[in-house]
């Protein structure tokens, strides 16, 4: 019986794995959160933890068809039964970017199998963002800064507001959109209760920043201050510096100008640390006491100590985290949000679990989708179309060179062998101007017009009417008939060698109009990753690739074309020889027969 139960166990799991959540929605993504050593390496659990999902084209081409916004977007715990909490920052189907904060009862740690499921493919579906319950009752504050004018504001359910400040939005930011600080005002947060600091529960305060060089003089990154106990954290120089009630802390770990970094204070009952970059960087032992008052963000309480400084995802939390959770958010919210966070395939209504959705055409078909289905990439669907065009021209160019000089070529071996059947002196049809009436069967060959034009003149000169019948052709009218076929060559050669300007323009031109598409598709590339601040090679190589597409389109205009006008060319260069052979072969004959 045991036996029994344990394999129904097993199959309810299976058929659970394999469950779908809502008919409603026809495409769901696996996520995956590594906590392993390879990942994020927790050591402990961490409970409700904010999870940060980075959607762009290398793991998400489908931005064109999400609703706007990103409205039909579902998550689910990996049982496929349990909603989870989450917003969207940032869904910008023209860069292919979109931030995703999802709120996890529970992170184990060590693990591979930490499942999620992202859900979308409802047209009819209403946006389920719920910001203020994704994150857990602890944090009191959290500033994406994605606001494109007026003061930054919460997104917890606790609305923390800010009363002052000078902000600028910085869209080249670590996620998404940021905000700089002049070095002007400071940042006020409100004195609110959630924000109060109690000696029992502790405090943390986090945030990314980034300062364009060294400070000359320290500045405040934050700064609270109630009678003697005063909590600070400044930046001097490339150095962190933290004071509460007389205790000082001096960062381990240098800021280096220009680059963003994860900075943390924690507060607890008997110590303060300081991190930097998920990494402890200072601790001290203090005693804790209850503060309250209005935060400073990027000066000093009083307006001294101003400091210039780009930040991005301040958050406030009246607990003092652990370790864990310190290194946890700097980990996923950072450059490593690619190696945490993997994304398996999408799954289609019905179809079984595990099983990816192929882009057409493999890779070549997810490269054309991010060309041709991003209106971003305008600039290489024209390059493209550009290039098919001259392709098509040039195709179609060969095509009816090579059955034109296929003809002449036939027609000429056709003219040499009734020509060369024809002796010296003949009369009647065995004459040598008795060919001049079988156009129809050697009018092709440029050899054969040669021929007509110099016997056509030849007749003319010995007509009873010119008065030469009886005496022949003298010096001077045999130059004219020379004049006359090397006329009738040049425009048999222009006739040969017309519309072959059009492979040369195919051959130099198509590289250079797939190059242009090319490094306008990189720079565009390159310019939605400083919007997003996302910098991993997933992010990079779909943009590169559909981009080089478009150099792959002037190259196959002009590798065919070069191999044909070369071809063509050789067969020109043929006919151009025999012609001027045959020109000098029939002078000589009619000097012979009709000379004086």
């Amino acid at each position: 019986m045991s036996r029994l139960l344990c394999i129904a166990s097993l199959l309810l799991v299976s058929m659970a794995s394999q469950a779908w959540w809502s008919p409603d929605w026809t495409v769901r993504k696996e996520l995956k959160i590594n906590t392993t050593g390879t990942g994020v390496n927790l050591q402990a659990p961490l409970t409700e933890p904010t999870v940060l999902v980075r959607l762009h084209q290398g793991n998400f081409p489908q931005f064109l068809t999400v609703r706007d916004g990103g409205a039909d977007f579902r998550v689910l715990l990996g049982d496929d039964t349990t909603p989870l909490k989450y917003h969207v920052e940032r869904f910008d189907p023209i860069t292919q970017m979109a931030f995703l904060w999802v709120k996890l009862p529970v992170l184990n740690p060590q693990s591979l199998e930490e499942k999620l499921y992202l859900y979308f493919g409802n047209g009819a579906a209403v946006k389920g963002d719920e910001a203020g319950l994704t994150y857990d009752v602890a944090t009191v504050a959290a500033f994406h800064f994605n606001e494109t004018q007026g003061l930054p504001v919460d997104s917890t359910a606790y609305a923390t507001g800010v009363t002052a400040g000078e902000v600028f939005p910085n869209p080249a930011s670590i996620i998404g959109n940021g905000v700089t600080l002049p070095g002007t005002q400071a940042m006020t947060l409100a004195d609110t209760g959630a924000l109060a600091m109690t000696a029992a529960q502790g405090w943390t305060f986090s945030t990314w920043l980034r300062v364009a060089e060294p400070t000359t003089e320290p500045g405040y990154l934050l700064d609270r201050e109630a009678g003697d106990n005063r909590l600070s954290l400044l930046v001097n120089g490339t150095n962190l510096v933290a004071h509460f009630g007389g205790v000082e802390v001096t960062g381990t770990t240098p800021l280096i100008a220009a680059q963003w970094a994860h900075v943390a204070l924690v507060i607890g009952a008997t110590e303060m640390t300081l991190y930097v970059n998920g990494a402890a960087a200072g601790t001290a032992a203090i005693t804790a006491a209850d503060i309250s008052g209005p935060v400073s963000v990027g000066g000093g309480v009083d307006g001294s100590g101003l400091l210039a400084v780009d930040l991005d995802e301040l958050k406030i939390s009246n607990v003092a985290r652990t370790a864990e959770w310190v290194l946890f958010e700097s980990s996923i919210q950072g450059e490593k949000n690619d190696i945490i966070v993997t994304y398996g395939g999408d799954e289609a209504a019905g179809a079984e679990a595990g099983a990816e959705e192929a882009a057409p055409g493999g890779h070549f078909g997810v490269i054309f989708q991010h060309v041709f289905g991003s209106k971003d990439a305008l600039v290489e669907q024209i390059v493209i179309g550009v290039c098919a065009i001259m392709a098509l021209i040039a195709m179609l160019v060969m095509f009816m060179k090579a059955l034109f000089l296929g003809r002449a070529r036939r027609a000429t071996i056709k003219f040499l062998r009734a020509y060369a059947s024809l002796p010296i002196g003949g009369s009647g049809d065995n004459s040598v101007m008795s060919l001049l009436a079988k156009e129809r069967r050697f009018g092709s060959s440029p050899l054969f017009q040669v021929y007509r034009q110099s016997l056509t003149e030849v007749r003319k000169r010995l007509s009873p009417a010119a008065g030469a019948a009886s005496v022949g052709l003298d010096e001077k009218a045999m130059g004219s008939i020379r004049a006359a076929m090397d006329a009738v060559m040049v425009r048999q050669q222009q006739k040969m060698n017309a519309f072959m300007v059009l492979l040369t323009i195919a051959i130099s031109g198509g590289p250079f109009i797939g190059l242009f598409g090319t490094v306008v598709g990189v720079m565009v590339t390159f310019a939605a990753i400083a919007a997003s601040g996302d910098v991993n090679i997933n992010a990079i190589a779909p943009g590169m690739a559909a981009a080089l597409l478009a150099t792959v389109a002037g190259l196959g205009v002009a590798i065919p074309s070069l191999f044909g006008y070369n071809y063509l060319g050789s067969k020109v260069k043929e006919l151009s020889a025999d012609m001027h052979v045959y020109a000098d072969e029939l002078q000589a004959r009619v000097v012979e027969e009709f000379g004086q």
